[in-house]
């Protein structure tokens, strides 16, 4: 896997430049190692995809190494499920981190002792004030901090009460450790930061040992420095703490200094990134769980079919940036469509079927016909597919009275139907309502495999299926969670602008019997109709369930041009209105 990705290409960045002159002036002794650093209180969704496939690729790129580390410093929100999640989500994408796993509790103990260092060094003490107070006392952007009244408490004191905290002899929130730095520090973050909090609350790998935990910011530089960490690349949000780890580790004695690139995190229309805001869509049923289809989750994409190549070919289009921009997620389904083109088996389904009878096609005749597997890959051979005089075909296919420019089965017209023969349509049968249950045909049998031995044209080839051999099928038509471009940005909850129309499930379709068997694993091309996946938790040989990755082509584009006229035509009524 590693060969595979390196040959994808690479381009030059920001961050590769910086790296490249690091090496150059020989910083680091020649080493590059990075880490993917995930909190494991929740599944990792596609910006994860983005840090994880910069992480591994400049780690790769420079023949250096790359860590996985959980950021385990919150027992509240924390489970081991999450753990196992994201490294089967991390190998999934296909990256290695080897024996390098590691955890923010693997370090309890050191940390611990170094935040004693700090408060022996006068740098850290023991406050009580609540947190509502904490924050009063902060100050704002305009308006500086004011000291805490425990900040010049004595530094023996500080430490036998930073004891009893670990201890487990307080209550939750009673005190906490702060660093003393600046109460009237332009940045925010400086303004004397909590180091440790109590939390009397079991962790999911050290148990009831330990009653105080430090915050993320105590964390985060620490866990890079011990494990020597070079290039600690992480997203914008954390470009105003590189002050703070700095500071940490500037007042510690022999620790190695990590130097911290930031890049423009992943934004994506139509959909949420925040991992709390994922967890409201999952906990409150908006979602059937963290690996719905429809979530920008790694798993609920896996589920939907995306691929792993395809997810790494859209990291590396959208490229590294400096700036938080919002990128359309029609490249993400570009990119998915790119891949599944070239690697996905082609099937035959009828998704919304009406039934064809051949009525000079013999009744008890039955025959194979060859179709291909993939066009764009010789290897994957051909199939035979049952044909026989009843069959289905779509709905849509066939109008009684044709639409202008309608090419497809009409009375009287001709067809191809896909690797089998040529038909004509005759007359149809309804129902007592007037709904067409059967379409009457002719065939030509000279024509088999789609070819007329006279040259004869038809405009139109449809898909279909032998009535007899089909499989019953359910098929879930998923389409985007939202349907505004950025929920967060709109009024009222971010809830209230789900798409109604994102999840459609069909019972009543039919497919070719080769998909009988199909895996979890295969892509799939509904020919016509688009990307398909058999559903990795619901589909057995009893019921088969397929869902749909992307339609052939972007539908979306159409419906948001027509969101952004309505908008600005109310707006402009609304301009003329208080005009």
């Amino acid at each position: 896997m590693a060969n595979e990705l390196k040959e994808e290409k690479k381009n030059s960045n920001f961050i590769r430049d910086i790296i490249d002159k690091d090496l150059e002036n020989g910083k680091n002794g020649g080493r590059v190692h990075t880490r993917f650093p995930p909190e494991p209180n929740g599944f990792l969704h596609i910006g994860h995809a983005k840090a994880i496939c910069i992480n591994y690729g400049i780690a790769d790129d420079y023949n250096g190494k790359y860590n996985l580390r959980f950021d385990d410093t919150n027992p509240v929100k924390e489970e081991t499920k999450y753990v196992e999640a994201i490294k089967k989500d991390i190998k999934w994408l296909g990256f290695d981190w080897e024996d390098r796993e590691y955890f923010a509790s693997d370090y309890f103990p050191r940390m611990y002792e170094l935040a004693i260092e700090l408060i022996k060094k006068g740098k850290a003490y023991v406050c009580e004030l609540s947190g509502d107070e904490i924050r009063k006392y902060r100050g704002s952007l305009t308006e500086p901090g004011k000291n805490s009244p425990y900040r010049d408490r004595p530094i023996e004191e500080n430490l036998a009460l930073f004891e009893r905290m670990k201890n487990g002899e307080f209550e939750d929130g009673s005190k906490v450790l702060r660093a003393k730095i600046d109460m009237s520090s332009s940045n925010m973050n400086l303004r004397d930061p909590i180091i440790y909090r109590i939390l009397n609350k079991p962790h999911h790998r050290t148990g009831d040992t330990w009653h105080i935990y430090p915050m993320y910011d105590w964390a985060h530089g620490l866990e890079d420095s011990f494990e020597g960490i070079t290039h600690s690349l992480c997203s914008l949000e954390f470009e105003n703490h590189r002050p703070l780890y700095d500071w940490f580790l500037d007042q510690l004695d022999g620790v190695h200094h990590p130097q911290q690139i930031e890049f423009a995190r992943l934004n994506l229309n139509f959909t949420v990134m925040s991992k709390r805001k994922l967890l409201k869509l999952v906990e409150e049923n908006f979602v059937s769980g963290w690996d719905d289809p429809r979530m920008p989750t790694l798993s609920g994409l896996r589920r939907r079919g995306f691929s792993p190549e395809s997810i790494r070919n859209f990291c590396d289009k959208i490229g590294v940036a400096k700036r938080n921009s919002m990128v359309d997620i029609a490249l993400l389904e570009y990119s998915v469509r790119e891949h599944l083109n070239e690697v996905s088996s082609r099937r035959m389904a009828v998704l919304d079927p009406v039934k064809v009878v051949i009525d000079n096609y013999p009744e008890d005749k039955e025959e194979m016909v060859l179709a291909v597997n993939n066009p764009e890959d010789e290897t994957a051979g051909k199939r035979e597919v049952p044909f026989s005089r009843e069959l289905y075909i779509e709905r849509e296919d066939f109008m009684e009275v044709p639409a202008k420019k309608f090419w497809r089965l009409f009375p009287g017209n001709e067809v191809r139907l896909r690797y089998a023969y040529y038909i004509t349509a005759t007359g149809v049968e309804k129902d007592a309502e007037g709904n067409i249950t059967t379409i009457h045909c002719t065939y030509d049998p000279e024509t088999r495999g789609g070819r007329s031995e006279d040259g004869r044209k038809v405009k139109s080839t449809l898909h279909w299926v032998s009535a007899k051999h089909a499989l019953k099928a359910e098929v879930r038509l998923y389409d985007r969670l939202f349907t505004v471009e950025n929920p967060l940005a709109e009024e009222g909850e971010f809830t209230d602008y789900l798409n109604p129309n994102s999840l459609k499930i069909l019972d009543n379709c039919y497919v070719e019997p080769a998909l009988q068997d199909a895996k979890t694993d295969e892509y799939l091309q509904f020919e016509r109709l688009g990307y398909f996946i058999a559903d990795s938790v619901d589909s057995s040989t009893d019921h088969l369930v397929f869902n749909r990755t992307v339609p052939l082509r972007d539908n979306w584009k159409k419906i948001v041009k027509q969101q952004r006229h309505e908008k600005n035509l109310a707006r402009q009524k609304a301009k003329k209105k208080n005009n």
